[in-house]
């Protein structure tokens, strides 16, 4: 793939009367939590505070994490998980998951959060009519790391994931251990020999396994599905995605087994067939009541790489079995497993199978359902955040700025959309529209780049009619004598 060394950031792309119009809050990789108008106007910044993710409250909270632990030793451990007010005065803090002693370190406890919160009041971390996260109260469900082993999935030391909810005062009243749940994931023999030699094995510290590796985590919230009596569906139950396995799952609270899942292989059921392979998928969660789409599962499918099973040529030993280089954001019946809207490469404008990589993202990434029934994609490896039409057009489209230390690439993890009475603190900023810029008619000042010195009409060829610019010039005309 090749990309320009240069190009806009910001927000590129702005239909105003089309877009569900907000406040974006993201994490400015490296630097702090960021609120952005709709024209990209950095409103606020959270100096320091990270995000793995950043969560908006109303009235100007938001949460997030003050450090992360020493990577000698740990992978994308959180020290902590805090929600801070508008002025950044820490109010709440949960730190007491496991008392950690990394040599040469100071032993301190530590929350071992990564990639996922809810705050009680909201199922997903998102805006949501009606279903407003708590402030200053409530509970909060925390995706964490646990080191262990266990033999049936490997030899080898694991990080394993685990659920955990606390309450305000930071008492842990229930935890739910992913490894327990190995058998019920039913992986094939040659998947689970594959994990054994390998999984997903990281040579920090010690050393372990991320074999599962939780990027999302969130209640089912309220649905149809329930009040007409499946119990698969009960709001208090945990809908979770594991980039490694491509498998989505839904974790019953009361017994914590699994009752509904996708993956994590595709090929195996008809169902599952006319889905395609789900490859490394992020920010897996159900469609909260009170959005268009409710009850129906939304993910944003990576693609990249992932999985364990047979070698193939992309994968000698199995290991990432799963390639493809473009993705796709999916919205699923989760009883009928119907594909009931999308944005792949093809509403993206790209052209089979050539361009499909200007749709990808292989790592990190979210997708956001608005009240409007636009969908809010980020596009997270390339700090890309944009929001689609149901007919799939870009109404609005940023480019995050803010660099990641020591690399070209602006990485976003997630972006959330809030209404602007959330943040009281601020006045409702003026929206100006910003035309799309066509890329081949756009340059520097001063410099034109279509416009020929001298054209030539070879003798017995018509020219195109459509295509480059070159072809199609107001001044085209044949030479003659040439």
């Amino acid at each position: 793939m090749g990309f320009p060394s240069v190009y806009p950031t910001g927000t590129t792309i702005f239909y105003p009367e089309e877009c569900w119009n907000g406040f974006t809050l993201f994490q400015a990789k490296d630097t702090g939590a960021a609120i952005i108008d709709m024209n990209g106007q950095v409103k606020q910044l959270w100096q320091g505070l990270q995000g793995y993710p950043n969560a908006l409250l109303p009235g100007g909270h938001v949460m997030g994490s003050t450090g992360e632990r020493s990577t000698k030793f740990g992978y994308q451990d959180h020290l902590d998980v805090v929600e801070v007010d508008w002025d950044g005065r820490i109010i709440w803090k949960f730190d007491h998951y496991a008392y950690i002693e990394d040599p040469g370190e100071r032993p301190q406890w530590m929350a071992r959060q990564h990639h996922d919160f809810q705050r009680e009041g909201c199922p997903v971390g998102y805006y949501v009519p009606g279903m407003e996260p708590m402030i200053n109260g409530g509970n909060t469900f925390l995706l964490c790391h646990k080191n262990l082993t266990n033999p049936k999935i490997s030899e080898r030391p694991l990080l394993d994931d685990t659920f955990i909810e606390v309450d305000w005062e930071g008492n842990i009243l229930w935890e739910w251990i992913c490894s327990d749940h190995f058998d019920e994931f039913e992986f094939s023999e040659r998947a689970r020999h594959t994990l054994a030699l390998n999984p997903n094995f990281h040579k920090i510290g010690k050393g372990f396994g991320d074999w599962m590796h939780i990027n999302a985590m969130s209640l089912v919230g309220p649905n149809s599905f329930y009040e007409a009596g499946d119990q698969r569906f009960h709001p208090d139950n945990i809908i979770w995605s594991g980039r490694q396995t491509n498998i989505i799952a839904i974790t019953e609270k009361k017994s914590g087994k699994i009752v509904w899942k996708l993956g994590p292989e595709y090929d195996g059921t008809q169902e599952s067939r006319k889905i395609g392979w789900i490859i490394g998928p992020h920010h897996a969660h159900i469609i909260p009541k009170g959005l268009p789409g409710q009850g129906n599962l939304l993910v944003f499918d990576n693609g990249g790489w992932a999985g364990y099973g047979a070698p193939n040529p992309g994968s000698p030993d199995g290991f990432n079995n799963a390639l493809r280089d473009y993705s796709r954001v999916l919205e699923i019946d989760p009883i009928s497993f119907d594909i009931v809207w999308q944005y792949t490469p093809v509403e993206a404008g790209c052209v089979p199978p050539v361009t499909f990589y200007k749709f990808y993202s292989p790592f990190i990434s979210s997708v956001q359902r608005l009240p409007n029934g636009n969908t809010l994609i980020t596009l997270g490896s390339d700090g890309i955040i944009i929001e689609v039409t149901p007919g799939h057009d870009i109404v609005w489209e940023y480019v995050s700025p803010f660099s990641a230390k020591g690399r070209k690439l602006s990485m976003v993890y997630r972006a959330y959309r809030v209404p602007y009475e959330w943040i009281p603190q601020l006045e409702i900023p003026e929206e100006i529209p910003i035309e799309k810029i066509e890329a081949n008619t756009y340059s520097l000042a001063g410099i034109a780049p279509k416009k020929a010195n001298r054209v030539i009409q070879m003798e017995g060829v018509k020219p195109y009619e459509t295509g480059s610019p070159l072809c199609v010039l107001p001044e085209y005309r044949k030479i003659e004598g040439d």
